[in-house]
Formats: C-alpha cells, structure tokens, sequence
C-alpha cells in the first residue's frame, strides 16, 4: 500500500488515513512502513547539546561575538532556531509555527535586530519549539518522501528543492552553527558543544 503526498500541497494531516484500513491492518501498516527516524536518530541528542550549553551561558558570554563583524553567540542561535522553522513550514508547508517565537520565520530574524539581545531561557524555548517541528517529520516522513519536490519561491525566482536536501540543510545548519560556536566558547575557554559525548 502506499500513499502519495504532493509537495505543493500544504502538509496538515498528521498520518496517512489508516484508521479507515480493516481490523488491525492500519496498526501493522504503521508498525510496517520505515520512517526516516533511523538516519537521524542522533538529532535530538544534538539539540539537547546546544541547549544545555546555551541555557548555562550569561547574557555576558551571550554577547561574545567570534570578531566584531560577525553575529554574537545569541545571534547565531537564533538564527539556527529560526531557520528550522523557515525551511519546514514556510518552505514545505508543516504546522506549527506558531507554537515557537517565529511565526513569520520569513520576516525579520533575531540576528537581524542586534539592538534586541536574546536570554538564555528565550534561546533554550526557541531550541525546544522548534525542535518539537521536527520530531513528527521524522515520524511520519518515509525515505520515499524524501524525493518530493519543493517549490521555493526566493526573491522572484522560482526553486526547486527535494524534501530531503531540505532536511539534510536543517541538519547540517544545525552541525554548522553548532561548530561555529564550539570555536568561539572555546576560544574564551567557556564549554563547548560537545555533540558526540555519550550519555
């Protein structure tokens, strides 16, 4: 059995409609049918890192900026934050951007309003809200999904991308800026974001 799902289609259904399969049928399809979890199952310990080490820092350390002309720690966080919810529900059509602090993820981010610093407790509630978008795609996205073409309308033109390399640019932007703030905390002999660490 399989199921098709247009990507131009906004994504507002959680499931496919398997409560309408016979007897037990719909539970051994969704026992059955892979999701992508497993190639991502280290995502939710990469958040968890950058939160614990974000929610510890002072609105000093927060400030630190890696050179003068680039965003400072807060910054690049919210960045990050926001960036899950541009991709996701702008881009692909998810629900949800409303339960995080970027409902227009398209808008003005964070990182570009430098006179407004950001706390700890907002950074960890941005990482958590919008974290909390991706645990259900992960759930409910198959590998078969992930081929789906998106249409990105930027600045007048017209993108095509595939769900997957929109996932895979969620993930690695996650790696990216978590990197980039290793170094920096490093760098000012603070903790670094140590994503690999066991348990």
């Amino acid at each position: 059995m399989s199921f098709t799902w247009t990507a131009s289609q906004r994504e507002e259904t959680a499931e496919p409609s398997w409560r309408s399969l016979p007897n037990d049928a719909g539970y051994r399809w969704r026992m059955s049918t892979p999701t992508i979890r497993f190639a991502y199952d280290m995502w939710p310990q990469y958040n968890r890192r950058m939160r614990e080490v974000i929610g510890a820092l002072s609105t000093e350390q927060l400030a630190i900026r890696p050179s003068a002309d680039l965003w400072p720690i807060w910054a690049i966080v919210g960045h990050t934050a926001g960036a899950r919810v541009y991709w996701l529900c702008d881009v692909i059509g998810e629900s949800g951007a409303e339960t995080t602090p970027f409902a227009d993820a398209a808008g003005i981010g964070w990182e570009d309003d430098l006179d407004h610093p950001r706390s700890a407790d907002e950074l960890v509630n941005a990482l958590d809200s919008t974290y909390r978008l991706i645990e259900p795609c992960m759930d409910r996205w198959t590998p078969d999904m992930l081929a789906d073409q998106i249409h990105r309308d930027y600045n007048g033109t017209d993108q095509v991308h595939t769900r997957g390399s929109i996932l895979q640019r969620l993930f690695t932007h996650d790696a990216y800026h978590c990197g980039e703030l290793s170094q920096t905390l490093g760098i000012h002999r603070l903790p670094q974001i140590d994503l690999w660490r066991p348990d």
